[in-house]
């Protein structure tokens, strides 16, 4: 395969990158690497799980002694060694194999790399260049790498699902189930590709939940804002289907604080469910990053069961302005 371009061969690695499912190199971010040699394509690879071999040492493999000489296109600046890292310095590999230039997306954010990477290549010979109008696609690749590396806390994702008149349940409480099957489905995958999921202690209590990915993927890590009152022991989100972490957290301090342990604990993205209260509290300490709201065709107010609640048949959806309209005729 042959790519004219440099911005074509970076963007060649940013595809190899994004086919590995979000979560398969957690902790460490999504990498691609492509490997261009007389106009062709001489090696490439992604990295592809945590543990795996990294992106860099997987093009090389496949070039073979091929590399000497050839322009290796990474989506992430290659990494550098550092006390304690456990897999070897990719910039150095590079190096070693006599790779010529190195055109990457962005910076390493990680504080023990962040310009080591490429500076190692410089004193090696090699050329470095950057393309800074892919910083923004880096960036979306690893939202969680860059959020642990830059804030010391996970990028956090808001998540509700309400019905077209605002509500979360009906009217005696009731929940299950606001939305159909396939958003229900949508959110499954949704955990299944995130770190962890969040819920206040309101919501182990009322409902129960599993916060399973229910066989979508790996279940994540479960995290409970717990208030004064006792979680029971045989609640389903203390079952051996994930781990389960408790944080006694009621002030915006201690929320962050919170997150900054999970951080610890290797969490890149935080799935936040709520419900009402657990979303007013991040909101209020300016700590959501990202909204993903579901909304049903259905009217709740006054409902007492939501599988019963008036719906509107075929909603027709329009745009106005920042506003949205949403119409259609009870059902």
């Amino acid at each position: 395969m042959s790519l004219a371009t440099d911005r074509e061969c970076l963007a060649r690695a940013f595809a190899l990158a994004r086919r590995v499912h979000p979560r398969a190199t957690s902790p460490n971010p999504r990498v691609g690497c492509v490997l261009v040699k007389g106009g062709r394509i001489i090696g490439e690879g992604a990295h592809l799980g945590y543990g795996q071999p990294h992106a860099e040492p997987v093009a090389l493999a496949r070039a073979g002694a091929r590399a000497q000489g050839a322009t290796a296109f990474i989506t992430m600046e290659p990494c550098a060694p550092f006390p304690g890292k456990r897999n070897p310095s990719c910039a150095k590999a590079l190096a070693d194999a006599g790779v010529s230039r190195v055109v990457c997306a962005a910076l390493d954010p990680n504080p023990k790399v962040a310009g080591r990477g490429l500076a190692l290549l410089r004193r090696a010979g090699a050329k470095t260049v950057r393309l800074p109008e892919f910083q923004t696609d880096a960036e979306e690749l690893n939202r969680g790498f860059y959020s642990r590396m830059r804030r010391g806390r996970p990028w956090v994702i808001l998540k509700a699902a309400l019905s077209l008149d605002g509500r979360a349940a009906a009217a005696n409480g009731k929940s299950r189930w606001v939305t159909g099957q396939a958003a229900r489905a949508a959110v499954h995958r949704m955990r299944a590709e995130l770190d962890a999921i969040l819920v206040g202690s309101g919501t182990v209590l009322k409902d129960n939940p599993a916060l399973t990915a229910h066989g979508a993927g790996r279940n994540p890590l479960r995290v409970v804002l717990a208030g004064r009152r006792p979680l029971p022991r045989r609640a389903r989100v203390f079952d051996a289907s994930a781990p389960t972490v408790v944080y006694r957290a009621r002030t915006s301090a201690a929320l962050r604080a919170a997150l900054q342990d999970l951080a610890r604990r290797g969490v890149g993205t935080l799935l936040v469910e709520g419900g009402p209260t657990i979303h007013a509290a991040f909101l209020r300490a300016g700590l959501v990053d990202e909204a993903r709201v579901f909304l049903a065709p259905k009217l709740l107010s006054g409902a007492l069961d939501p599988n019963a609640a008036p719906k509107i048949k075929t909603p027709r959806v329009a745009r106005l302005g920042e506003d949205w309209l949403i119409t259609g005729v009870l059902s």
